[in-house]
C-alpha cells in the first residue's frame, strides 16, 4: 500500500528561489512507493512571488493564498487543512535545507523506532554553511530552554526540519502564528510523550543581505512561547496528563509511602489507586486491593497486577463499596491526592468506614489550605482542600477516631503557591517534576527541622482508627 509525504511550503517574499525549491522537493527521492504532496503557501507575499506561481502550475498540488501576512505558524495550519499525506514536514522556501534528506529523516518512523524526527544542523553532518556566531549561541540558548522545560535533549529545537506523522500533528492545537511555531511544536511533542530521534542535516543558512528574515524579537517571541506552552498548556485530560508525569517520578510516591507505612497493617486496601504509582509499592503486603472509579485505571491496574494471587483489582464507587469488599477484613485502607475530587466527600469517608475492621485505620493525604487553591486544582477536578480542623470535623461525623494529624512538605507548598497562584499555571509540567526532583532534598530538610508540627504544607496527611466493636456500640 503506497504512503504519501506531505510538504508545506510557507513563501513570504521569497520568489528568487521559490521554483529552485518547489524543483528541488518535487525531485527529492522518496521511499519506494510514497507520492509526494506540495503545498505551497503564500502568506501575503510583497514581491511580486503570484507570478512565479502561474509558472509552477502543475509542479505544486495546492496554492493557498493568505492576504494579509499572518505569520509562518499561521501558514503551516492553513496548510495542514489541505494536507492529506501520512506524513507531514515543512519546508522553508530558500534554499537553506536539502528536500535530498527528507528520506533520511523519514526512516526512523518508517522502522518504527520514532514518532517525531528533527533534523539537527548542529550534530555532526556531511556539510553545513559557517555563518553568525551569535544567531547560532542563540540556537544553542533557545534549545537548552526548551530542554529544561520540556525534559527532552535535543540539540537544534529550531530547525525547520521535523518530520511528523500528519494525525499526530492534527491532534496538537496549535496556536502560535509567527516563528514561535518550532517552540510550540516541541513543547506539544513532549505533552504528548512522542519518541522523538535527531539526524544530521546539512545546512546552508542565508545572510541577512540574502533574505534571511529571524531576528532577535523573534528569538525574545520564542522564549514567550516556550514558557506559555509549557507552563500554561492545559490538555484534553489533565487528570491522566498528571498521574502520567507522576508516574515517571516514582520518588513522590516514595516520599509518600515513608509517611504511610508505619501506620500500615497487612491487609491493606487503596481506594483511588489511578496507575498504580502506589500500588507497586505495597506488594510486600499480605493482602492487597487496588481499586477505582475509572475504567481505564482500573484495566492498567489489570495489566500490571493481574496475575499477583495475592493482589485483586476492583472498580469501585467508595461511596458506595460492594458487598464483597465490606466483608473482607481490611486492616488498613489508604489514599493519596482523592478525597479532594470526590463531591461528597462525607458519603466517600462512610464507604470508608464500612470497609474497615473495628479497630482499622485510614491512612490519608488530601491537599492542604484553600488558600492555595488555584488553576492547577480547578483543572484536576479539586473540589476543595483541606485544613486539619475541617478533616478531623468529618472524620468524626462518620464515626472515626482521629490518632494524628500533620502538614506535609513545606517548600512544595510555597512552590504550589507561586506556580498557580502568581504565574496562574494550568497543570503540573514536566519543568515542575524535574524542579521537584532537584528540591526535594531540600524539601525534606526542611521538614525535618519543622517536625510534625509544622504549621503549613502542600498536602495533610491524617491517620484515623476505626473504634473496637464494644467501643462504638457503647457510644
Amino acid at each position: 500500500m503506497s504512503q504519501k509525504l506531505s510538504i508545506i511550503i510557507p513563501v513570504y517574499n521569497e520568489s528568487p528561489t521559490i521554483e529552485e525549491v518547489v524543483e528541488r522537493v518535487r525531485k527529492a527521492p522518496l521511499p519506494d512507493g510514497f507520492e509526494r504532496e506540495i503545498i505551497l503557501v503564500d502568506d501575503g507575499s510583497t514581491d511580486g512571488a503570484h507570478r512565479v506561481y502561474k509558472h509552477l502550475g502543475p509542479e505544486i498540488d495546492h496554492l493557498v493564498i493568505n492576504e494579509d501576512n499572518l505569520g509562518k505558524g499561521a501558514s503551516i495550519r492553513r496548510g495542514l487543512e489541505k494536507a492529506t499525506g501520512d506524513f507531514v514536514i515543512v519546508q522553508d522556501a530558500d534554499l537553506e535545507y536539502d528536500p535530498g534528506e527528507y528520506i533520511k529523516l523519514l526512516r526512523p518512523i518508517l522502522d518504527g523506532k520514532a514518532d517525531v524526527v528533527y533534523g539537527s544542523r548542529f550534530m555532526t553532518s556531511s556539510a553545513r554553511r559557517v555563518l553568525y556566531f551569535w544567531h547560532a549561541l542563540a540556537n544553542r540558548i533557545l534549545t537548552n530552554l526548551s530542554n529544561v522545560l520540556t525534559n527532552l535533549n535535543l540539540t537544534d529545537m529550531q530547525t525547520c526540519y521535523k518530520m511528523f506523522r500528519r494525525s499526530d500533528l492534527m491532534e496538537m492545537d496549535l496556536q502560535a502564528n509567527g516563528f514561535g511555531f518550532e517552540a510550540e511544536v516541541t513543547t506539544r511533542i513532549a505533552h504528548k510523550r512522542l519518541r522523538v530521534y535527531e539526524v544530521s542535516i546539512g545546512y546552508a543558512g542565508r545572510t541577512y543581505s540574502e533574505g534571511k528574515k529571524i531576528g532577535f524579537l523573534d528569538s525574545l517571541h520564542c522564549v514567550w512561547c516556550l514558557i506559555r506552552f509549557s507552563l500554561f498548556y492545559k490538555p484534553d485530560d489533565v487528570g491522566r496528563k498528571t498521574l502520567e508525569r507522576l508516574e515517571s517520578y516514582a520518588g513522590y510516591s516514595r516520599l509518600i509511602l515513608d509517611q504511610f507505612r508505619p501506620h500500615m497493617g497487612d491487609r491493606v486496601l487503596e481506594f483511588g489507586s489511578g496507575m498504580g504509582s502506589i500500588g507497586r509499592l505495597i506488594l510486600d503486603r499480605e493482602r492487597v486491593v487496588l481499586t477505582d472509579y475509572n475504567e481505564d485505571y482500573v484495566a492498567e491496574l489489570k495489566k500490571q497486577f493481574g496475575r499477583l494471587r495475592h493482589v485483586s483489582i476492583h472498580r469501585m464507587d467508595i461511596t458506595s463499596p460492594p458487598a464483597e469488599l465490606i466483608e473482607e477484613t481490611f486492616d488498613t485502607v489508604i489514599s493519596s491526592n482523592v478525597l479532594e475530587h470526590i463531591k461528597d466527600d462525607m458519603a466517600a469517608l462512610k464507604g470508608v468506614y464500612n470497609l474497615l475492621q473495628p479497630g482499622g485505620r485510614l491512612v490519608i493525604l488530601v491537599p492542604a489550605f484553600n488558600t492555595l487553591y488555584s488553576p492547577l486544582d480547578k483543572n484536576l477536578e479539586h473540589y476543595r482542600r483541606y485544613t486539619k480542623r475541617m478533616m478531623t470535623r468529618r472524620l468524626r461525623e462518620v464515626g472515626f477516631e482521629v490518632e494524628e494529624s500533620w502538614y506535609w512538605n513545606m517548600v512544595g507548598a510555597v512552590g504550589w503557591y507561586v506556580a498557580g497562584r502568581v504565574f496562574r499555571q494550568q497543570t503540573i509540567t514536566d519543568f515542575n517534576i524535574i524542579l521537584h526532583r532537584f528540591i526535594e532534598p531540600i524539601s525534606r530538610l526542611v521538614d525535618s527541622i519543622a517536625g510534625k508540627s509544622r504549621p503549613f504544607g502542600l498536602s495533610l496527611i491524617t491517620i484515623a482508627r476505626k473504634p473496637d466493636e464494644d467501643h462504638a456500640n457503647s457510644g
